[in-house]
């Protein structure tokens, strides 16, 4: 392997201190390994971590940066963070969000600042053992995955706060999004880079990473590795039973733009015609009860309940109609295409073969 050669250092890296725009080294192999690792109120855990880190990736082949995101701590993190830049070298990079912007976004910040091929999430809090990732790594590249997802299969958690609001979110999100994956909330996962980048994460969808990236990918190419657990030594949990609620309401967005991002007039549609289908029949009924019968049916509550039903039908079949001029809207930006072709090397062979031919 050669020599790596530096790139040249970004201006988008933040801090409290001075811009801290050092890049990735890169290999004539072109693989390199960034670790993402969001903070928030864990000053107790940032030298233990980076020290672990150091000592399961220092005899690595392949270079590789621990991206080091605060996601505005209220205690001395950001100082510890940065004091580990000065004491380890360049490699160990710091983004330091303006305030508490939540678990999602500090993790976008890391993704959106690595410069690795292999981009490797991982939580601060001393739990995820960054031991498991060169396994996890050479797993990616000899199986040619796009994703591995870590499966904590002996968790050292509290049973109410941990333990069972994890068990019924894992088996909700897996049987709406179909991506078989036993564990969708253990942090540490690794991905290639040039998919990840394509998937953009807001509000608390890291839990649902595998579901936004089967949307970039096939789910046959995601899978999951036993990662070792360790009970967490310093800091409060940040989790609790009320977060299987919110993600009962965050599955209704990732079912829609899994299933019907490119096509809404169909989510929308469906269930107008379902509507219109019903509130046609208990009119019709009531037409024939009204001519044949002789019966009044002004004061029947089926006839308010069949109107009603005619009016959501129109107003979902509308809908329909405008959230299809939005997509294509959207789509036809030039910016965003309803497809992804997987880089590889057919297509150099083929644009050599296109050039010969020309």
């Amino acid at each position: 392997m050669s020599k790596p050669l530096p790139v040249e250092p970004s201006s988008q890296e933040s801090s409290p201190g001075e811009g801290l725009g050092y890049a990735m080294y890169a290999t004539e192999e072109g693989l390199s390994l960034s670790l993402v690792v969001p903070m928030y109120n864990e000053q107790d855990n940032v030298l233990p971590l980076v020290e672990r880190i150091h000592e399961t990736l220092a005899a690595q082949p392949i270079p590789w940066e621990v991206v080091l995101v605060d996601d505005g701590s209220a205690d001395a993190t950001p100082d510890r963070m940065l004091e580990q830049r000065k004491l380890r070298g360049p490699h160990v990079r710091v983004v330091c969000l303006q305030r508490n912007f939540g678990q999602t976004a500090a993790m976008q910040a890391g993704i959106d600042h690595a410069r690795g091929s292999i981009i490797a999430t991982l939580d601060g809090d001393l739990q995820n053992d960054p031991g498991d990732i060169p396994a996890m790594v050479r797993r990616l590249l000899e199986e040619d995955l796009d994703m591995v997802a870590g499966w904590r299969k002996d968790r050292h958690d509290d049973l109410w706060k941990r333990k069972i609001p994890s068990r019924i979110a894992n088996k909700l999100i897996r049987w709406t999004t179909k991506v078989n994956l036993h564990d969708y909330g253990c942090s540490l996962k690794v991905f290639r880079a040039n998919i990840l980048k394509g998937v953009r994460l807001y509000g608390e969808m890291h839990r649902f990473i595998p579901a936004w990236f089967a949307t970039q990918t096939s789910p046959r190419r995601i899978r999951e590795h036993v990662v070792t657990h360790h009970a967490r030594a310093h800091g409060d949990s940040k989790y609790g039973i009320s977060r299987t609620f919110r993600v009962i309401l965050d599955l209704l967005s990732v079912y829609f733009f899994m299933r019907y991002k490119a096509r809404p007039g169909h989510f929308f549609g469906s269930i107008g015609l379902v509507f219109g289908g019903l509130g046609s029949v208990i009119l019709g009924y009531l037409f024939l009860v009204k001519v044949l019968l002789g019966e009044s049916i002004g004061t029947r509550p089926l006839l308010f309940v069949g109107v009603m039903c005619v009016l959501v039908s129109v107003q979902l079949l509308t809908t329909g109609v405008l959230s299809e001029l939005m997509a294509r809207t959207y789509f036809e930006s030039g910016r965003i295409r309803s497809y992804v072709v997987r880089a590889g090397g057919y297509e150099r062979a083929e644009q050599a073969d296109w050039h010969r031919a020309g």
